[in-house]
């Protein structure tokens, strides 16, 4: 009797311990998430390739370094120094990815 009562008792402590460790756990993911806010990348895109020859490819580029970067550099081309994760991103053949 004693020894079932040690099980349950531990068994409890034990699902305690997890459910406050799950709860630590998700309450540090929605701080991180509130630091780091999402930028509007077919907005910051639509304005970066307004002027491009080629909007539609320009866009579809602009959204994909946008994503994986989470930054758009200003104005319709240059300024890759302001983000240098967009500027970084390359094509297989070794070209810039993004415009």
């Amino acid at each position: 009797m004693t020894l079932s009562k040690l099980i349950v008792a531990s068994l409890l402590a034990s699902l305690l311990l997890l459910h406050l460790v799950d709860a630590d756990q998700s309450a540090h993911v929605q701080t991180q998430g509130s630091l780091l806010q999402k930028i509007d990348c077919n907005g910051a895109c639509a304005a970066r390739c307004r002027l491009s020859s080629r909007p539609r490819l320009c866009k579809r580029a602009c959204g994909t370094c946008c994503r994986r970067c989470n930054c758009v550099p200003p104005g319709t081309a240059g300024n890759q120094e302001v983000c240098p994760c967009y500027a970084s991103l390359t094509t297989h053949g070794g070209k810039r990815k993004c415009p």
